[in-house]
């Protein structure tokens, strides 16, 4: 059993310890929290340890009658790994601790690619995160773009990829955010950080982005434009190629969800925690053949879709299983794959669901 410390139980912490429960060869040995707010008395009433990120601030868990199981420095020495999922830059912050004891850790796509040793996507790179002890979990829209491009990449190769990403002003909880009524372009320069960050993972992509904030808390919505280097004989090959890949959703036409509002209400129906959609949602009216061009739309919810790229990158430092074998076991204990809409085979969620 890999014992997992998460350091920081926020939107991303919080789905990653109960994914990791969720896995036959890892067990949560706790998570760390700054303040003793709703999410932490979440925690307690989950049944996991709660230690203090700051030791200054520990007495107010008691006086919010939660019981500590002492600091984040216990903590990380009683992990194997530690999964840091604080605010950006925070992460960076903690390295040092991580060293001390010695313990691997994961940091989020927050932090700058310079934290650790490897920029993470289980699709694309698992093999290279086995000798790190240090790996970044890229971002919620690094992660759909780069399981986006992957089969492209690989079976036709890529000229030139374009993409608008419309983002969430915020998650629901972030009521400080914004925009409240407008669209913002952010940054108002190209390229966006994104594109840069999917080099990360794919260092020779010609890729370019540009960034546009909306006042919705509810997903992220890409509009991808790929240049292949080889033409696929037709649009059907491309739909079946996206189709295959485990952690892409197409929606069909009947299924008549139009927008993010409608397929976050899926979610909900299906039974899924939270709502939470881990794969990218790529809408099949959408994909678009133009000669060597390829166009689509795709969703993709900004607090969940790199949990399964978090439990598989434990699994990569600790190298006792491969890349495929950790993504089948990921999909399997997650239940990741709306059978009912696209015709995968039943899995997990739909088990869940009729129990």
């Amino acid at each position: 059993m890999i014992r997992v410390g998460v350091n920081g139980y926020g939107t991303i912490g919080k789905r990653v310890a109960d994914a990791v429960r969720a896995q036959p060869d890892m067990e949560v040995c706790g998570v760390a929290k700054r303040s003793p707010n709703y999410v932490a008395v979440g925690a307690t009433e989950a049944g996991y340890p709660v230690y203090a990120a700051d030791d200054d601030r520990a007495h107010e868990f008691a006086a919010a009658g939660i019981d500590l199981a002492g600091s984040v420095d216990k903590l990380v020495a009683e992990s194997d790994v530690v999964v840091d999922a604080t605010p950006s830059g925070v992460g960076a912050e903690n390295r040092p601790l991580y060293e001390h004891h010695d313990t691997p850790a994961l940091f989020q796509g927050g932090e700058d690619a310079t934290v650790a040793e490897v920029s993470f996507n289980a699709r694309v790179n698992y093999d290279e995160a086995e000798d790190a002890d240090y790996v970044r979990v890229v971002s919620c829209n690094t992660t759909g773009l780069s399981r986006f491009l992957a089969p492209l990449y690989e079976n036709y190769g890529i000229e030139k990829a374009r993409v608008t990403l419309v983002r969430r002003g915020g998650d629901p909880d972030q009521t400080g955010r914004g925009p409240i009524n407008d669209a913002v372009p952010d940054p108002i320069s190209i390229p966006s950080h994104h594109g840069p960050d999917v080099q990360t993972i794919f260092p020779k992509l010609d890729i370019d982005t540009i960034g546009l904030k909306v006042p919705t808390t509810m997903m992220h919505v890409h509009t991808v434009n790929v240049t292949l280097e080889n033409e696929p004989d037709d649009v059907t090959e491309i739909r079946d190629r996206l189709r295959s890949e485990d952690r892409i959703l197409t929606i069909p036409e009947y299924a008549g969800i139009d927008g993010a509002g409608t397929l976050k209400d899926f979610a909900l129906d299906a039974g899924r925690p939270r709502g939470d959609i881990w794969e990218n949602c790529v809408w099949e009216e959408s994909i678009t053949l133009r000669g060597r061009d390829l166009y689509c739309m795709q969703a993709i919810h900004q607090e969940s879709d790199v949990v399964p790229e978090n439990v598989d990158a434990i699994r990569a430092l600790s190298g006792h299983l491969t890349g495929p074998e950790s993504r089948s076991l990921t999909n399997e204990t997650l239940g990741i794959g709306f059978s009912r809409l696209d015709g995968r085979e039943s899995r997990t969620l739909d088990r869940q669901t009729a129990d």
